[in-house]
Formats: C-alpha cells, sequence, structure tokens
C-alpha cells in the first residue's frame, strides 16, 4: 500500500500523470487531450478534448457486468414503500424520463430545474438531464416560494419536475402551491412542469403546461433514449448555495471532472468496491445528495439507498435496520442527525446486525468530540470518519483516505488535505503562508482547484473571482472562509466562519439572506442576524430587530405575536429551515462609529463570551440591552 503522503504529494507535484491515471476509473467516448489546462487563473477546464456522460458512467457501463444486481433502493417510512431497481431497471426508467423531457424539447445545455421530494422519480429526472446533456438545478423540497423564485430566475429552466407533495413525520407537505406561487412571482415562465403525483395532495394542473408524469412513462415504456456525449467541461449542473449577500450562488459543476472525482473517491476515501450498498441520509437538495447518494455510489458500481423519512420514525433504529437488511458497506450521516439519535434508547444501536458495515462518514458541519465518542463506543468501535467539505468543491477537502493507507482518526479533526487539494493557511492580513503547528489562519485551496471543484458561478464569471479567489491580500487563492489550525500530525481542526454564512444542522444559511426576509415585514426597522453554537444543530440563527412602531411592544405577550408574524414571514419567503430560533425585540443595535454592526459581538454575547474590544462601540447600552434578554 502505498504511503499517503507520497500519494497527496503526487497529486500536486505530478498532477497531470496522477490524474491521468484516476481518468481510468471512468469510460470515455473521446480520451482527453489535455489533463488540466489553467492558462487562464482561477479558471480550470479538466480532461479537455475528451468526451463522456455522466448517466452513461453511472448506469450505461454496468449492464454488461451486474444488470440485475441492485442499484438504486428506495425506503419512505412516510408512505411505507420500499423498492429495489436493479441497473437494468434504473437504466430503462432513466430512458422512460428522458424520453418524457426529450418530447418536451429538452437537448444538450437546456436547463431542467428539480423541486422533488426524496423519491426515485426524483433520481431518474437528475440522471435523464445527464443522459440528455441538459443542466439540472435541484431546489431542496423544503424551500419556499421566494427562494425558489429567485432561483428559477437564475436558472431559466425550460422544464421543471416536481411532484403534488413531500411528508414529513407523516405530514403531507404540498408542493404544487408552493411552485405555482414561485413560477408566479419568476420573471422567467418555464414551457413546462411535469408533475409526479403521490396522491398525497390535491392540485390543479395548469392548462397547456403541466403534464402528467404517469401518463406521459405510459407512452414510453419501451422507447430507447442513447446517451449524448458532451465534452468534459460542459455543464452537469448547477446547485445554489447561500453566500454573504442576499442573491444565491449557482454553483457550476462540469461533467468530466466531476466524474473522475467521484469514480476515484468511492475507492481511495469511502472503501467501496462494485456490488457493495451505500447508505447517504442527505437529500438531493444538497451537494452530498448529488455527490454520494445519486452519482458517486453508481459510478463506483454501488447499490445506493435513497430513503425518505425522520431517523427517529418509526423509531431510533429505522437506519441501522436498513444497515442490516442491505447489508450497507459504507454510511454517510450529519453530526446532527446523530446528536438526534444520541437521546434514544441505546439498545438500538445494538439491536441489529451491523457487520457489514465498514465505516460512519460524518459531514455538513463540524462534528464535536463527544458525539463522535458517543457513536464510535455504540457501534462497537467501527470507523468513524469526519469529512470537510462544501458545495462549491463537490466532494471532499479534508478527510482520512483509508482506501490508500490506513490512519487513525482525530475526534474533533476532519482530517488531512484530500489527494488533489493543495491545502494552505494563510494569514488573513498578510496573506502570508503559516506552517507551523496549531497557528490559526483561513484555510485556502491553490489554484487550479482538482477535479470536481466549481468551474465558475453560473452566469458569473466575476462574482465567482471577487467571491472565492480575491479575498486574500497579495494571493490568487481560493479561500473555504473557514478558520483553522494543523497540528504537528497535519491534522486539520475547523474552528469557525470567517464571513457572515451559518451553519444550521448542515445547511449553509446567509444571514443577509434572513436579514432581508426579516426587514420585509412592515413593522421591522432594523435587524441584524448571527449564527449561535448549538448542541444539537451545530448553529442556530437569531434575529435582534428594531421596531417601527413600539407602542404596541409593552409586555411580553404583544412581542410574541410580532415575533410568530416575522417568524411566518421568514417561513413563507426562505423557508422552515431558515427560521430564527428567537426573534429578540432591541431599541438599538451594537455598532461601530461608521455604522458596522458588530455581529461577532452579539454572537459572542449570545454564546456568553467575551465580546472582546469594544471601545469602536457607537452604543454601549445596545449590547448590554442583547446580554439582558438572553436566558
Amino acid at each position: 500500500m502505498v504511503a499517503y503522503a507520497d500519494f497527496h504529494r503526487r497529486s500536486i507535484e505530478d498532477r497531470d500523470a496522477f490524474w491521468s491515471e484516476q481518468a481510468k476509473l471512468v469510460e470515455w467516448e473521446t480520451q482527453p487531450q489535455q489533463i488540466c489546462d489553467y492558462s487562464n487563473p482561477p479558471f480550470a477546464k479538466w480532461f479537455v478534448g475528451g468526451k463522456t456522460n455522466l448517466c452513461h458512467n453511472a448506469v450505461d457501463r454496468h449492464l454488461k457486468d451486474r444488470a440485475d444486481q441492485a442499484a438504486l433502493i428506495f425506503v419512505s417510512t412516510e408512505t411505507n414503500q420500499e423498492h429495489t431497481y436493479s441497473f437494468r431497471d434504473l437504466h430503462a426508467e432513466v430512458q422512460r424520463m428522458a424520453a418524457i423531457l426529450k418530447d418536451l424539447g429538452v437537448t444538450k445545455g437546456d436547463r431542467v430545474l428539480i423541486y422533488m421530494p426524496m423519491i426515485a422519480e426524483a433520481a431518474f429526472a437528475m440522471l435523464a438531464c445527464a443522459r440528455l446533456g441538459a443542466i439540472h438545478s435541484v431546489v431542496f423540497g423544503g424551500f419556499a416560494s421566494h427562494s425558489l423564485a429567485t432561483r428559477i430566475e437564475d436558472a431559466s429552466p425550460k422544464v421543471i419536475i416536481s411532484a403534488d407533495a413531500g411528508s414529513r413525520g407523516g405530514k403531507g407537505v404540498p408542493y404544487k402551491p408552493l411552485l405555482d406561487e414561485a413560477i408566479k412571482l419568476s420573471a422567467h415562465k418555464p414551457a413546462n412542469v411535469i408533475m409526479v403525483d403521490r396522491k398525497l395532495a390535491a392540485f390543479t394542473p395548469v392548462a397547456g403546461r403541466d403534464v402528467d408524469y404517469a401518463t406521459e412513462r405510459a407512452k414510453h415504456m419501451d422507447t430507447v433514449v442513447p446517451c449524448e456525449w458532451v465534452e468534459s467541461t460542459h455543464p452537469s449542473y448547477t446547485l445554489y448555495t447561500s453566500g454573504t449577500t442576499g442573491k444565491p450562488k449557482g454553483v457550476q459543476r462540469d461533467t468530466g471532472g466531476y466524474t473522475v472525482a467521484l469514480a476515484s473517491s468511492i475507492p481511495h476515501i469511502y472503501q467501496g468496491k462494485p456490488g457493495g450498498t451505500f447508505f447517504c441520509t442527505s437529500d438531493i437538495g444538497w451537494v452530498v445528495g448529488h455527490s454520494y447518494i445519486i452519482y458517486g455510489p453508481l459510478i463506483g458500481g454501488m447499490a445506493t439507498i435513497m430513503y425518505e423519512g425522520l431517523p427517529i420514525r418509526p423509531d431510533g433504529g429505522i437506519w441501522w435496520s436498513l444497515v442490516e437488511k442491505y447489508k450497507v458497506n459504507v454510511m454517510f450521516s450529519a453530526p446532527t442527525a446523530i446528536r438526534v439519535l444520541k437521546k434514544q434508547d441505546p439498545a438500538l444501536l445494538t439491536k441489529y446486525d451491523l457487520s457489514s458495515l465498514q465505516a460512519l462518514f460524518l459531514a455538513g458541519e463540524p462534528l464535536d468530540e463527544p458525539t463522535a465518542k458517543w457513536i464510535s463506543e455504540g457501534l462497537n468501535g467501527k470507523a468513524i470518519i469526519d469529512n470537510y467539505w462544501q458545495t462549491e468543491t463537490g466532494w471532499p477537502i479534508l478527510t482520512i483516505c483509508n482506501g490508500v493507507e490506513k490512519a487513525p482518526s482525530k475526534f474533533g479533526s476532519p482530517g488531512k488535505a484530500v489527494y488533489g487539494y493543495n491545502v494552505k493557511l494563510v494569514d488573513d492580513q498578510t496573506g502570508e503562508e503559516l506552517t507551523g503547528a496549531n497557528q490559526k489562519g483561513v484555510l485556502t485551496i491553490e489554484g487550479p482547484l482538482p477535479p470536481g471543484n466549481l468551474q465558475t458561478i453560473w452566469g458569473d464569471d466575476k462574482r465567482f473571482v471577487s467571491t472565492y479567489w480575491n479575498t486574500v491580500p497579495n494571493k490568487l487563492v481560493y479561500s473555504t472562509f473557514d478558520w483553522a489550525v494543523r497540528d504537528e500530525d497535519g491534522y486539520f481542526f475547523i474552528l469557525g466562519r470567517t464571513d457572515d454564512v451559518i451553519n444550521v444542522a448542515g445547511h449553509r444559511l446567509g444571514t443577509r439572506e434572513i436579514e432581508e426576509s426579516i426587514s420585509s415585514h412592515p413593522n421591522i426597522a432594523e435587524v441584524a442576524v448571527v449564527g449561535v453554537a448549538d448542541q444539537l444543530k451545530g448553529q442556530v440563527a437569531m434575529a435582534f430587530a428594531i421596531a417601527k412602531d413600539t407602542s404596541g411592544l409593552t409586555d411580553d405577550a404583544a412581542r410574541k405575536v410580532l415575533e410568530a408574524e416575522v417568524m411566518k414571514v421568514v417561513d413563507s419567503q426562505l423557508g422552515a429551515v431558515a427560521r430564527p430560533s428567537r426573534v429578540i425585540f432591541v431599541t438599538s443595535l451594537p455598532k461601530t462609529r461608521s455604522g458596522k454592526l458588530l455581529r461577532r459581538a452579539i454572537q459572542a454575547v449570545c454564546e456568553k463570551r467575551d465580546p472582546g474590544d469594544l471601545t469602536t462601540i457607537d452604543d454601549p447600552t445596545a449590547l448590554q440591552q442583547i446580554k439582558d434578554q438572553i436566558v
């Protein structure tokens, strides 16, 4: 087994030869002519001249060796459904969905927006888009109309694929009214909407626009739709992520680089093998769902479990029962989910046969040491491996690559730099590289970003450069916007964000977005939103608002009424995921004399930490008000 340090070093110092070898893990219609074109930094083009197809590598290529092997295992504890699709079945269903899209005029380069619950048809939709060379944009099913509308407007899809409803905790969550309202709000109007009717919520189709999936599928039971071979650099999808401004960023991913990155990650990082089973508990609305529910495991010839439901319904053992039933080898979840399970009966961890499970990977937010220890002990010492990555990168930046060389995990650390990533810690004021142990700096990546990372921001190259590459003085490096330290063994420890993005149960939320939503309430004059440490979710949003008219806020009951109204506004515009845990009303907000909000000081007070030097604060009583109201 090769030493990991040498493996990583070669990926940086002998980059093209290294990635040329990894490219052999995928099938190409035309072999790449150039491995990496970095002639226009920071824009990297990977496997230039090569032609491939993401759907071909995820589905078609496996038909000759494992057509009857399980590929997609759909489990819903919400509707009590379970269905296993072999690679042959999946191939047929993806072609049926692709044929429907073709009938509606979707061709290579067209955008298709997917707004769906965790159902098998959502997987068919993503793979069908990839098959046609269309660019999909999946929007999380919990997003409200306002957020959905901004994404429709930015992506300008020819077709939207949706469903009547999702379900959570046994309660239907209607999607159609949210979608209809979003289309009404958006300046862009899709030509058609494909509706999957689950019979969970009645709806009225829009004549001439909405088409019924079941009816159209019946017309294409045997239709053959070949894969469209596309340039390696052709966009495969866009996925929106929050930023420090109200406008979401459409992360644009290529095809060839992404396919190679995922193909390499399955054996090297996750130790997955063809014929194994991968269970990722995320949602397709997030990047983890794209990479490790849909594309990664299938590219690796593994079965993938697509789960709709809660981790505690019907009880806290449901996930472990699926591990036993489907002989799961690799499991991927989030620290928040494990903290939820921590509150359940510990006997549920030993009730099922988990002998097939090699490792549990966790990502989405920092993994605290007590949670890591609890789940490690509960799973009888199974490997618990942290991952650190971002929507922008598409696959891990930091972890332990046990598929290359076995190495111990350190609780509290996601691990070391993954091959292909030239990770540097730098001083945020000078840009100087910090090479010593335990020096705090900004975690950055030297270009070119490795395969699978974002190419740019959809439709906005300037924003791609200014957002990610121009924030460190005197250096053109990609900023993760996270503080970190590296110990003497090369393990990194993430310390928190350098910007105003917060991480709630693995979901990145821009405080600016939440502030804009709250400010739209007619009685809100000003607001500050900060992320506050939370034992269960990692962070929660807390809002501090100044009301325009305070005459009616004389008692707690009146303040609670306004707080509920504000929460309702955020729910309707951004969805429940962005709802602050509290909205606290104050008469002034702590600012510098130049008018800059002191968010870090507010956050420190909320977390009962020292707010630091407050000599620049304009009104010292503003911070005291917040202190008095934090219970």
